[in-house]
């Protein structure tokens, strides 16, 4: 038996399950397709991020992210902590309920993709549209750091398996609703959400799926501490 240095590997997983042992989460029935076999912290990556796309984000959640990771879709790319955590609060609270209808996990390589079809419902904070309702099908792609603890580096959510290259360009085609947007933000999220989608010129659910990753954390709150993030998981469960 060998007794020298562990390899990065070793290291890696060592550090995964001394840092996620106590980790809970929602989604702990992880569909496998053929020939798919994932480890334990893999499971608890995927499910941690299926959490996310159902609405139910922690700071918990988010310590799995490395702190420069990237989220990706066809509307914006939002790198770094403040961006990518304001576009997941902000998912959860202008839909509710999401509602994961299928996922399995196709690959357990890195990235691990996985098909998921979801179905969004607009909360009762937007005006006008509550209850308006769209199901969207996906393949994400989770990126994840090795030798930092199977930590997050990328998530890309391609609707229909499309990411156009460049997301970020978005940027400047919003401007208009952008505008818009900072205008009514004063008045709260719901309504600052209603001058966004009005103003824009996509359709209603393209808008809606995730807002802009440079103008997410100007009006949606994320917590600065676990206080203040059990406080916001409660009030989102009690509207359920």
């Amino acid at each position: 038996m060998s007794t020298g240095t562990p390899s990065a590997t070793a290291q890696a997983q060592e550090k995964a399950n001394t840092t996620f042992d106590s980790f809970t989460m929602k989604n702990t029935n992880i569909s496998e397709g053929p020939g798919v076999k994932l480890n334990d912290q893999q499971k608890l990556v995927v499910g941690s991020v299926l959490d996310l796309f159902e609405g139910n984000p922690t700071l918990k959640h988010l310590s799995l992210w490395k702190r420069d990771a990237t989220f990706a879709d066809p509307l914006s790319s939002a790198e770094g902590f403040d961006r990518y955590a304001a576009q997941w609060y902000g998912l959860a609270s202008l839909f509710r309920p999401i509602q994961i209808q299928s996922h399995r996990v196709v690959s357990g390589g890195n990235p691990i993709e996985l098909e998921l079809t979801n179905k969004y419902v607009v909360a009762g904070s937007v005006p006008l549209l509550k209850g308006k309702e769209q199901t969207i099908k996906s393949r994400v792609l989770i990126h994840v750091d090795e030798a930092d603890g199977l930590r997050i580096a990328r998530v890309e959510d391609r609707w229909d398996d499309k990411l156009p290259d460049g997301a970020v360009s978005e940027v400047g085609r919003v401007l208009l609703p952008v505008a818009a947007l900072r205008a009514a933000v004063r008045t709260g999220v719901a309504w600052g959400w209603w001058a966004f989608t009005n103003a824009s010129w996509w359709r209603p659910f393209l808008a809606f799926r995730k807002l802009n990753a440079v103008t997410v954390p100007t009006f949606v709150k994320v917590p600065k501490n676990e206080e203040e993030d059990m406080k916001m998981k409660a009030e989102r469960d009690g509207r359920q």
